[in-house]
């Protein structure tokens, strides 16, 4: 098991009891700065606010310091996905169906690593893209980056979502 899915196992039971859902684990900074980023967002999807930040990084840094699963010296930096977010899980190709996205594979389709369009969903395993090109079918499993857009269409649904919360 990598070190990220280790860390990821270990906090994430403690991030749902608090009413977070983990996005991401990932290791950055090089030797010089090893910096732990645990990336969150609340479970009922309300924005995150600072204080959010604050408070998963006081409960993890504790648990992280019993558990001591990284050795030697690191900063753990807390952080909201933001409003062009990664896209990480196929829930989340399903959540932000109808906006813009850009992926990246690992294996080209068509002969092509780089998409840029609209998501529509997951099907048999398969993330939908359309683009002025046409509809893509980008196998999951070989989608290496995605993130959404950061549009204008994408700033009006989260500033919507923030009045209704």
């Amino acid at each position: 098991m990598d070190k990220t899915a280790e860390i990821a196992r270990l906090v994430e039971p403690t991030l749902n009891g608090m009413g977070y859902e983990l996005v991401r684990v990932q290791f950055g900074g090089g030797d010089r700065r090893p910096t732990l980023q645990i990336m969150a967002e609340r479970v009922d999807r309300r924005a995150m606010a600072v204080e959010d930040c604050a408070e998963i990084s006081r409960v993890l840094s504790a648990l992280l310091d019993v558990e001591d699963p990284v050795e030697g010296a690191y900063m753990l930096e807390v952080s909201s996905p933001g409003i062009d977010r990664p896209l990480l899980r196929p829930a989340d190709y399903e959540r932000f169906a109808g906006f813009e996205a850009r992926l990246e594979l690992r294996q080209p389709v068509d002969g092509r690593r780089r998409f840029r369009g609209r998501l529509g969903g997951v099907e048999n395993g398969c993330v939908r893209v359309v683009e002025p090109a046409g509809e893509f079918r980008l196998p999951l499993e070989e989608i290496s980056k995605a993130k959404l857009v950061l549009t204008d269409e994408l700033i009006a649904a989260a500033a919507a979502d923030a009045k209704r919360n």
